[in-house]
């Protein structure tokens, strides 16, 4: 939810007009797909980045409106923590620029905002969850400025009517309970955009859901939260508990989660905006004054404004997005399963491994989601998120096996086949899936290699695990400037 909205209290009358607006809108995005209104012609990708800011001791800093002043950039925006920032890389083609191009202006924005924020006293950190957060960092105080969240923070808990439990079991065991939405602060991400036409919405969707568990296998990068050791990418459950706005009972009578795997493959982008007015309430009830309707009839493209902000508070694993740009409408998927890290390298290997395996599967003749139930890939997420690189997934024809066996064998040539059909010859492509490939062949990522020098830092140094997690975190960031791939990471 990247809109700006006032401080409010919002009466019935809100809801009900909202709820009519939101009608409107779907009724006007229904009527632009029949129409093929849509930008279709020139698909383009696109990247944000959730970052952590840290002292010079890589301890969280509370600082990120003094960053951002300085990095005077508005590709930069805040997030939900005051020790949360996020980058907005522009949407390019796929093979726009050659092979380094996308790498050097990613490298380039994120090397300056850095320097900028170390004038004030911070650093900038690609990782899933920060492991030297204590649970003392997160609170009130530690909202962002922004009036948009602690309305969104007063909404979630005046539809909840009590504290957010969080639990998860791991190597140690997580219970807590928060008074704010705050714990969704430790969880930054990296979130892929494919604008797609509309006619392969679904396609791609599918897919996109069809790999998310084999996606967070090999990147996860959150194995610590509040000095626990819990699973290999924590922030999974961590976000889905820390925006859930329904109480124990509303839970067991299956009312739908916010952070929403989702229930069933699609055959248009159309039923994921009906799913959202049809199960979710509105949390921020705005209404502007623009009739999609007139919108329409008038020729011009309707905003669509309380769509997208109601969409903005559901938050799908990939999520669908409406947007105007260059005067015309488009959508895309919003891939948003991974963590923030651990390198440039690793993150543009991940999006090459997303867009290619997501092309190839969308194009088969037999697609993967009518031989696969949905409820296998929301239950591969989750094993994937509990056991990262380690993990057993489910793919039909191969069975339940190893992630490195499953890539190597079977998604990684898939995902070349794909970025061979968008255009990028063997020469890009193989340094980017290359890193995949060792990843697997290593068993390695960044939550392995997170747990392996945590504890090489506890029984080399006798430190207890807050100050082995504070060091850890400084190699970390040594390792990240270096760009080296995480894979190749030593912990001797």
């Amino acid at each position: 939810m990247g809109r700006d909205v006032p401080a409010l209290v919002f009466t019935r009358e809100d809801r009900r007009r909202y709820r009519i607006k939101m009608q409107e809108c779907l009724d006007a995005l229904a009527q632009m797909l029949r129409d093929a209104r849509f930008e279709s012609e020139r698909p383009q990708v696109g990247l944000e980045i959730e970052l952590n800011l840290v002292d010079d001791r890589a301890e969280p800093v509370m600082r990120n409106t003094d960053v951002l002043e300085a990095i005077a950039d508005p590709a930069w925006s805040t997030e939900l923590g005051r020790f949360n920032l996020e980058i907005n890389v522009p949407p390019r083609g796929l093979t726009t620029g050659g092979p380094d191009a996308w790498e050097s202006e990613i490298r380039s924005a994120l090397n300056h905002a850095d320097e900028r924020a170390r004038s004030v006293g911070a650093r900038l950190v690609m990782i899933g969850i920060l492991p030297s957060l204590r649970q003392e960092d997160i609170g009130e105080a530690s909202l962002s400025e922004n009036p948009r969240y602690r309305l969104l923070n007063d909404q979630v808990f005046a539809a909840r009517g009590e504290d957010l439990r969080i639990e998860v079991d791991g190597v140690d065991r997580l219970r807590t309970y928060a008074d704010t939405i705050t714990p969704e602060a430790a969880c930054t991400s990296t979130q892929f955009h494919l604008q797609v036409s509309p006619d392969t919405f679904a396609a791609y969707w599918n897919a996109a859901q069809a790999i998310a568990g084999v996606q967070v296998a090999l990147s996860a990068n959150s194995p610590f939260l509040f000095g626990k050791e819990l699973w290999h990418e924590t922030r999974i459950p961590l976000f889905e508990q820390a925006t859930d706005t329904r109480p124990e009972e509303i839970k067991v009578q299956g009312v739908r989660p916010r952070v929403w795997f989702g229930e069933r493959w699609i055959n248009s982008v159309f039923d994921l905006f009906e799913e959202n007015l049809r199960y979710f309430p509105a949390l921020l009830p705005l209404c502007d004054e623009q009739d999609p309707g007139e919108t329409l009839d008038r020729g011009d493209i309707p905003e669509l404004s309380e769509l997208t902000l109601h969409n903005g508070t559901i938050y799908r694993w990939n999520r669908p997005v409406y947007a105007i740009a260059h005067d015309r409408p488009h959508v895309r998927v919003e891939n948003r399963v991974l963590p923030a890290g651990p390198t440039v390298a690793d993150t543009l290997a991940n999006g090459a491994f997303y867009y290619g395996l997501t092309r190839a599967l969308a194009e088969e003749d037999r697609p993967v989601w009518s031989r696969m139930s949905f409820s296998a890939a929301e239950e591969n997420l989750h094993t994937a998120a509990r056991h990262g690189i380690e993990a057993l997934l489910y793919w039909p024809g191969m069975g339940e096996l190893p992630v490195p066996e499953l890539v190597l064998r079977r998604l990684l040539p898939l995902a070349h086949r794909g970025l061979e059909l968008s255009g990028m010859d063997a020469a890009w492509r193989e340094p980017l899936l290359g890193i995949i490939e060792q990843r697997c062949v290593t068993a390695r990522n960044g939550a392995v290699w997170q747990k392996e020098m945590l504890h090489r830092v506890e029984d080399t140094t006798q430190a207890g695990r807050h100050e082995a997690l504070r060091r850890m975190t400084e190699l970390y960031i040594d390792f990240m400037h270096l760009n080296a791939p995480v894979h190749t990471w030593p912990v001797d």
